[in-house]
């Protein structure tokens, strides 16, 4: 048997994977390499519920504050960084522990990648302005014509993903979906999986609510304004899309701020929904219910046990 080279730690939004991470931190000799495709991005800080310069100084973290909003960060990238950093933490002595929500970025780690062609600007300029011409549902439906499998896959208001989609096939000529058919994948190292989930969803739906409640206290908006007023960006970005951020870009494009606690909040948690939709397709895991008293030590223990097994102490 391989033994593993990291464990992770997963969870939807709000489910307290830093909490854990730190905790772990005090009994393990580890470091933190983020698994989230909004903590890349340098300067969007209140509204990623990035950790805190104190909580980044408790323990070495990697993956963070990578890149300006304006640029792009891939999940071939992360699989990358991540293969990188885990030998180099490995080499160290010390020990990978990979903790984030953004699912597919496990799952690039976890499965590997299919090697895929480069962005295309031009390609994915002209999707933009036909979105904001005909609408995303209409952008959907062309791509249920070309690639049946990829937008039977993505839902209709995952807009990232169905521009890429339609990027890959107008570029070369292929369905995105047949690239996941060609086995020809990058071998990733082996690791191990703890999972927050909760047993009872409306926990997680309070968390959220409360989370986003103390984002708006602690200056959300005005973090959005002033990434805003840099005048190089705009809401098509990836970076802009990120879940509340996107909401505040509409509601201070409109003019408009009163639609924003609760566009932000279900927009949250349907970002949380299909978290645990991904988590439900990697049945390796080990879960740890997240709204259980004494979760968080449950969840430490866990991780300690797994990596004992490694031989880690």
């Amino acid at each position: 048997m391989t033994t593993p080279a990291w464990i992770g730690l997963a969870g939807p939004t709000a489910s307290g994977k830093t909490a854990v991470a730190l905790a772990v931190a005090e009994v393990l000799p580890i470091e933190i390499v983020s698994v989230d495709s909004a903590l890349v991005y340098r300067g969007m800080d209140i509204g990623t519920a990035k950790p805190s310069a104190a909580e980044q100084a408790r323990v070495p973290h990697h993956l963070i504050d990578l890149i300006d909003p304006r640029e792009a960060y891939s999940a071939a990238q992360f699989a990358s960084d991540a293969q990188r950093l885990i030998g180099e933490i490995r080499a160290r002595g010390r020990w990978p522990l990979l903790v984030g929500g953004t699912m597919l970025y496990f799952k690039a780690l976890v499965d590997g990648l299919d090697p895929l062609p480069a962005a295309d600007p031009a390609v994915r300029a002209a999707l933009d302005a036909e979105a904001l011409e005909r609408g995303w549902p209409a952008l959907h439906a062309e791509l249920a014509q070309v690639d049946p499998a990829s937008a039977a896959r993505l839902p209709p208001g995952d807009t990232q993903r169905i521009q890429r989609a339609l990027e890959v096939w107008r570029a070369t000529g292929r369905p995105l979906s047949s690239y996941h058919r060609s086995g020809q994948r990058s071998t990733p190292p082996a690791g191990m999986l703890v999972a927050l989930e909760p047993a009872d969803r409306a926990w997680l739906h309070a968390r959220i609510a409360q989370r986003f409640d103390q984002m708006l206290a602690d200056g959300f908006v005005d973090e959005v304004k002033a990434l805003r007023a840099r005048g190089d960006l705009h809401a098509a970005l990836p970076s802009m899309r990120c879940v509340g951020y996107r909401q505040a870009w509409e509601c201070l494009e409109a003019g408009d701020l009163s639609p924003l606690r609760e566009r932000g909040i279900a927009a949250t948690r349907q970002l949380a929904k299909r978290q645990l939709t991904w988590l439900r397709g990697m049945p390796a895991r080990r879960v740890v219910a997240c709204d259980a008293p004494g979760a968080t030590a449950e969840a430490v223990a866990t991780i300690r046990t797994l990596a004992a097994c490694a031989g880690v102490g």
